[in-house]
């Protein structure tokens, strides 16, 4: 409604300011407003209260799958291919596969003393190791609980790292884009877990385990979930899984461990994210959800722990 003319001029007023004359209206109610009052639009001005009204009843964008949509889905990808690379070049550069950061890192069941010359002891535990001036290389069972994470930041060849990023960057803004950025980032850490998990269980005790696959398995897995609920073409999607499942199998120093756990936590975490109801509670199911895998995972290494101490 517009604000009638003064009898005293007959010119409208600001409805805020009734002593200004206003020959401006605010383009969605039609009420004069004066300069003070003018906010600027898309088209025109608007008045300070159609703004306030335009921001309330504008929701930010949203994913297909409840998340907020990133501006830049690239984001998150080239921050962990930054973190692995940083990563990578310490390693080189404190010597490579005989680096102290590469045994600090590394996912390992259990620890054993390092004679030096090749040799090991897997008799003494870390005291005993230290005190005779030998190197005591840590493994999960004896405490070293973040090899879990951080094994899947870890690299040492040139060609290991090169795929894996190259895989992130392809999957990971594809993914980003249609979960969004939370969402992204925690189906990447989970299928890490999983995949470290797995490793933890069924990989030889002292073998070091090390690199993204995990993570990067994971995010085939719930890239082909997220192809079957939007019903696309996942012919291309089953090739790039089925080549990369045979390279695991027929390539010697590959950790199929690693793969598949990742693989079926991205599975998981991917039906969660997709198959929640939609809604207002739908955030609400994928954190339960995720928070449950969450669980089964440390109770998976919790036992894991137990059998081996």
């Amino acid at each position: 409604m517009s604000q009638p003319p003064t009898p005293e001029t007959g010119v409208p007023t600001c409805y805020r300011h009734p002593g200004r004359e206003s020959h401006i209206r605010c383009q969605r109610c039609g009420r004069p407003i004066c300069p003070d009052c003018m906010r600027d639009a898309a088209v025109g001005f608007h008045c300070p209260e159609c703004l306030a009204e335009g921001k309330r009843s504008t929701r930010s964008g949203r994913t297909a799958f409840g998340g907020l949509r990133p501006t830049n889905a690239g984001v998150t990808s080239f921050a962990i291919i930054g973190i692995n690379v940083v990563v990578w070049l310490a390693i080189l550069v404190t010597g490579g596969n005989g680096s102290r950061l590469l045994d600090l890192l590394g996912l390992r069941a259990k620890g054993f003393c390092d004679l030096g010359n090749g040799l090991i002891n897997v008799t003494v535990g870390q005291a005993v190791c230290t005190a005779h001036g030998a190197t005591w290389v840590p493994g999960v069972s004896d405490g070293a609980w973040w090899q879990l994470i951080t094994s899947a930041f870890t690299h040492v060849a040139p060609l290991h790292i090169a795929f894996n990023m190259f895989a992130l960057y392809v999957l990971g803004p594809q993914l980003e884009l249609i979960v969004g950025r939370a969402r992204f980032i925690a189906l990447y850490l989970l299928s890490a877990l999983a995949a470290s998990a797995l490793v933890y269980w069924a990989a030889p005790e002292y073998q070091a385990t090390v690199g993204a696959s995990g993570a990067i398995f994971g995010l085939m897995g719930a890239l082909l979930v997220v192809a079957l609920k939007l019903r696309t073409d996942v012919q291309g999607i089953l090739v790039w899984i089925g080549i990369n499942f045979l390279l695991t199998v027929s390539v010697s120093g590959i950790s199929w461990q690693g793969h598949l756990g990742g693989f079926v936590g991205g599975l998981v975490i991917g039906g969660i994210i997709v198959l929640a109801p939609r809604g207002p509670r739908r955030t609400a199911y994928q954190v339960v959800g995720m928070v449950a895998v969450g669980l089964v995972i440390a109770v998976a290494i919790a036992l894991r722990t137990a059998a081996l101490t």
